[in-house]
């Protein structure tokens, strides 16, 4: 069976809620604590300091609801893995929705209560299966749910980054789920069978055209982290910082995925 061909990997709702809601409880904890000049604090998202980026952590959970707001599609017409390459367009309204989100709730602490709130009234509300108008095309709930952990996972990191010593933890489930997902749309992105992306525990994929790999150790590899994964594909970090500073060990002439990155802009 072809990589391009393989069954879609499946999802546990129950264990993408409690991920989706474990991380995002993670982050009250954190911002509970921060203070106005740490708010005030820039971030590695252009203009935005860390008060907007907070805003945006909870619009990214709250998009689940305005999605359930708008009539059901008749229909699915995308699947999980069209999700990643379709965030870049909705950039510039992203901007200035999060923007005025800030202004409007200077207690982030209790914006991001609500939020929590709110998604999970949401969720014992609506069945996995109902369908949702995404802006990847029309997706169940139980398949955008899954995308919540990217969100939450890298902006997590973006957090961290931006505030010293925050060191907010990644839940363990959604971030192996932000893995997978991204590991499988490089396989899309990619698809092929000379290149293996090893992301240990979570991931493993085949990918890039060429000679197909069938046993004993493939001639070209590439092995990171979880973590140095998400920054990769998300483009917090470039292919080629990672390999000078040992975060990511490639092997193979097929092994350079420099051109592939990021999946999301």
């Amino acid at each position: 069976m072809s990589p391009a061909k393989k069954r879609p990997r499946a999802y546990d709702p129950a264990k993408i809620r409690t991920a989706v809601l474990a991380q995002l409880g993670n982050v009250r904890e954190a911002v509970r604590t921060l203070t106005p000049e740490q708010l005030a604090l820039p971030t590695r998202l252009g203009e935005w300091t860390v008060r907007e980026l907070v805003a945006h952590i909870g619009m990214a959970v709250t998009a689940v609801g305005r999605s359930l707001d708008l009539p059901e599609p008749a229909k699915p017409d995308a699947t999980l893995l069209d999700w990643p390459f379709a965030t870049s367009v909705s950039a510039p309204a992203i901007d200035a929705f999060t923007r005025r989100l800030s202004a409007e709730h200077p207690d982030l602490d209790a914006y991001l209560a609500g939020v929590e709130q709110g998604l999970v009234a949401q969720l014992d509300t609506h069945p996995g299966s109902r369908l949702l108008e995404t802006n990847a095309g029309a997706l169940p709930l139980a398949d955008y749910l899954v995308t919540r952990t990217v969100e939450l996972v890298v902006h997590t990191d973006d957090l961290n980054a931006a505030v010293p010593g925050l060191d907010i933890p990644h839940d363990r489930q959604a971030l192996a789920a932000a893995t997978r997902l991204l590991a499988d749309a490089l396989a899309v992105k990619a698809p092929g069978g000379s290149t293996e992306v090893r992301i240990p525990p979570y991931a493993v994929v085949q990918c890039v055209e060429g000679p197909r790999h069938t046993r004993g150790t493939p001639p070209n590899v590439v092995e990171t982290d979880p973590l140095t994964w998400v920054r990769l594909a998300c483009g917090r970090l470039t292919w080629k910082a990672a390999v000078e500073e040992a975060k990511v060990a490639a092997s193979g002439e097929r092994a350079d995925l420099a051109e592939l990155l990021p999946l999301m802009s």
